[in-house]
């Protein structure tokens, strides 16, 4: 992956993801998926499905459209900066990307059916907006399914792209009966892993990843099922995660909250505070083992 050493001073993008979580034999699996190469942001790297808040994401008509009050989105973002529709449109955001992305639709017909997500995918295709889709099928998208997880904002200084964003990082399970896939335009190639698998191949070589990427996996790797994932996010609000890069050695070090150079000395996750640029990777300081301790 490419460091990044230009200054960005563009206003931040509000963005949304969500991390598909499944429980498999071995225990907690993470749905990951590639990005084209092309790509303008981490192209070819493997991410959650996501991407930023469009402006009909906010004009939805959310009472008829979420199955969760504004107030209470609003509350469980921990947000107070953020107006409630506002904070809806960060979740309509997140329902639209993993739609669009990975063909998994977190809604039901007025009747509490489920939705024919193959038909719903080709009027998307064929052009229909989403909010249009969501108006004519009668659909109620449930916000209730995703959890707050994290929040991320990137600095002025980008590691891995030229852009900012101000991202919002829920978790959820794939809902009954639906199967997640990459769309082959946005994403060419999609894996489920257990989290520290998923770590061990990008240290292989196998596949790349980004660091919000890389500290999300290895906080996720501490959890056994899906339950403890739903958990934890249930009884805490999300933490703010401001990374703080600099130069060090000639070589990029990220710091993070908890980290001596950081401003923000109580960690917000578990793992490592710091993450150096080495080998066109990023990597904690301890080596592979310390991703996890």
């Amino acid at each position: 992956m490419e460091l990044n050493l230009d200054i960005v001073t563009t206003p931040l993008r509000p963005a949304a993801t969500v991390v598909l979580l499944r429980d498999a034999p071995a225990g907690l699996e993470v749905f990951l998926m590639q990005r084209h190469s092309r790509s303008d942001v981490l192209g070819g790297a493997f991410v959650f499905p996501g991407g930023k808040v469009d402006a009909a994401d906010d004009e939805l008509d959310m009472a008829a459209h979420l199955d969760q009050p504004l107030a209470l989105l609003h509350a469980g973002l921990n947000e107070a900066g953020i107006s409630p529709r506002t904070a809806g449109g960060l979740y309509v955001a997140a329902m639209r990307e993993v739609f669009e992305e990975s063909g998994v639709l977190f809604a039901q017909t007025a009747g509490g059916q489920a939705v024919d997500c193959a038909r719903a995918a080709a009027l998307l295709r064929a052009g229909q907006c989403f909010n249009a889709l969501l108006s004519e099928q009668a659909l109620r998208l449930q916000a209730s399914h995703l959890v707050p997880w994290t929040r991320w904002i990137t600095p002025t200084s980008p590691s891995v792209t030229n852009k900012r964003f101000d991202t919002r990082f829920f978790v959820s399970t794939v809902p009954a009966s639906q199967v997640a896939v990459h769309d082959d335009i946005e994403t060419t190639a999609s894996l489920w892993l257990s989290p520290r698998l998923a770590l061990a191949q990008y240290w292989a070589g196998q596949i790349e990843l980004a660091p919000p990427q890389i500290m999300s996996l290895a906080q996720l790797s501490r959890h056994a099922s899906v339950a403890s994932v739903l958990r934890e996010a249930r009884s805490r609000l999300p933490p703010l995660i401001q990374p703080e890069p600099f130069d060090e050695a000639g070589g990029r070090v990220i710091c993070y909250p908890g980290d001596a150079r950081h401003s923000v000395r109580a960690p917000a996750m578990p793992g490592p505070t710091r993450l150096y640029y080495r080998n066109r990777r990023f990597e904690p300081d301890g080596g592979f083992d310390s991703l996890f301790g």
